[in-house]
């Protein structure tokens, strides 16, 4: 993860733009990227490139349900195909074939099914559907594995394992990574107070948490969670928990009753720390400010640890 990805002009590249380059790679080397409404302005946020149906850049109708099908034929087509769901929400609907054809091929058939799902979260004023992070729903199926990279380079080894395995990628993305052109490195402290161990967007309120906690005396271990299914807890994190006084806290975007809680228990089995979590909040989101449900603000973030060292 400390590899630094560059262009020509010498730069390091946005997230946005390492997605972009990665896509246009692929689709000029006989791949397919499908989704709905890639060609509108924005180009799903910068991470599309500006290419045609006839270079492979596929735009689907508006029916929610289909494209997952689509996808799932491409990929049994030896496409591999890149499918984009702009809304992370919009996974309800998209879902059946991708968890009950994609990731159970290989188990019924022997048949590998590689699809790549570009599943992009974001929330705010944008209803109960469409917002917040869902990639809980997916760890859930057997057969499919799920990541949440938030750099450049954790998105550059997402893609390279995808190329390099026979099995469907439930790629869990954030609109705010995507001007991200830094890598996010742990915090590990000795004798800390606790150890962080956020996901996907949380990393970045938790890395403010850890500086605003410091200066009330309050140390915290910072360990970031990328692959979140099959999610194996490393001799890195467990000693980063061990040695941590108060254990530790899983910060998620998504609901706490999903793959927070799982990872939450398997750290404390391969540990002898309890674990908390911390996500969204257990009550759907709407279309106005006050009815948002957003991840664990900066605030939250504090006030969850302060609670736990006082236990």
């Amino acid at each position: 993860m400390e590899s630094k990805i560059t262009t020509g002009r010498e730069t390091i590249m946005t997230v946005a733009e390492t997605i972009r380059e990665i896509t246009k790679k692929h689709l000029l080397s006989g791949g397919v990227a499908l989704g709905q409404c890639l060609t509108a302005v924005g180009w799903v946020g910068g991470t599309v490139p500006e290419l045609t149906e006839q270079d492979g850049l596929m735009e689907l109708s508006m029916d929610d349900t289909a494209g997952g099908g689509i996808a799932v034929g491409l990929a049994l087509a030896g496409k591999r195909p890149i499918y984009i769901v702009r809304y992370q929400g919009f996974q309800w609907f998209n879902a059946a074939m991708i968890v009950n054809y994609a990731a159970k091929s290989k188990d019924m058939w022997g048949i590998h099914c590689p699809v790549f799902v570009r599943s992009v979260a974001m929330e705010g004023s944008i209803g109960p559907v469409a917002s917040s992070s869902h990639h809980g729903m997916f760890t859930r199926m057997p057969g499919i594995e799920v990541v949440a990279p938030m750099t450049p380079a954790e998105y550059v080894s997402t893609w390279e394992y995808f190329m390099s395995h026979d099995v469907p990628i439930y790629v869990s993305e954030h609109r705010k990574s995507f001007p991200i052109d830094y890598e996010l490195p742990h915090i590990i402290k000795p004798k800390a107070d606790i150890t962080l161990f956020p996901i996907s967007v949380g990393r970045l309120n938790a890395l403010e948490a850890v500086k605003e906690l410091e200066k009330e005396g309050i140390t915290c271990n910072l360990v970031h969670i990328i692959k979140l299914k099959p999610f194996v807890p490393s001799n890195f994190m467990l000693k980063a928990l061990t040695d941590s006084t108060h254990g530790g806290v899983v910060i998620d975007t998504d609901f706490e009753n999903g793959v927070s809680k799982c990872i939450a228990h398997d750290l404390m089995l391969a540990s002898d720390r309890k674990v908390h979590t911390l996500g969204l909040k257990e009550r759907a989101a709407g279309f106005a400010p006050h009815l948002d449900n957003l991840p664990p603000s900066l605030e939250e973030i504090i006030e969850k640890v302060k609670e736990l060292i006082k236990k």
